[in-house]
């Protein structure tokens, strides 16, 4: 069963919120003393800004019922952005974080701890706790698919808008901006490499949809 405790949920929430405050002035650089122009190009900080949008909602939600009762605001998003979240906790901490030649200290950076770290984690644990079970359907897998084609799409409009100018570099990887990551690179992929990575990406997204679904087929559904 869900926790329904109404005071329970607030706290909850709005501690999610005061440390999400903190997370998106350190994804725009407020603790390296900068402004990193470039924070809306990456992956890690739209899907933590999609996940604090959805908590928004359910803080509000929360704060206008006057009893307990289960969380249910936005719940077909709910689940998209916990496919996307958990993502982000994967590969950074299990495939970044540990990179050789990477710099320990910056596993250990504000933005990095809270924004790949604690956010995801409590936003997971926000939806194990607070959400009804057992109301997914087979469709919501389709839709976990949405939010990394969502962002291939974008990633694509920008390089058009930008003429794919490479020269045009972010300002925290010092890579050019049309590509934020790797694995979107043209110039070292070419289309195909690029077209397999996006492939591997929407697979990722799906995997974790369907280990969500199962899992969400085992815990006590609502009476």
């Amino acid at each position: 069963m869900t926790i329904q405790n109404r005071t329970v949920q607030l706290i909850y929430q709005s501690a999610f919120l005061g440390i999400a405050a903190v997370a998106v002035a350190a994804s725009m650089g407020l603790f390296e003393m900068q402004f990193y122009w470039d924070f809306y190009s990456y992956f890690t900080n739209l899907s933590n800004y999609l996940c604090i949008a959805v908590m928004a909602a359910e803080l509000v939600q929360t704060a206008r019922r006057s009893g307990d009762g289960s969380v249910t605001a936005l719940p077909r998003l709910k689940f998209v952005c916990l496919t996307g979240i958990t993502l982000t906790f994967l590969v950074f901490n299990v495939l970044l974080a540990g990179q050789p030649g990477r710099d320990p200290a910056l596993n250990y950076k504000v933005s990095s701890v809270l924004l790949h770290i604690v956010l995801p984690l409590l936003y997971i644990g926000d939806w194990l706790l607070f959400y009804p079970h057992r109301r997914l359907r087979p469709a919501d897998l389709v839709r976990s698919t949405l939010l990394p084609l969502a962002y291939l799409a974008f990633v694509a409009a920008q390089a058009i808008a930008l003429d794919f100018n490479a020269s045009i570099l972010n300002s925290t990887a010092g890579r050019p901006l049309i590509y934020p990551y790797f694995f979107l690179d043209l110039s070292v992929l070419g289309p195909l490499g690029v077209a397999r990575w996006c492939l591997i990406m929407v697979a990722a997204f799906f995997a974790i949809a369907a280990f969500y679904y199962a899992l969400d087929r085992l815990l006590p559904g609502e009476r």
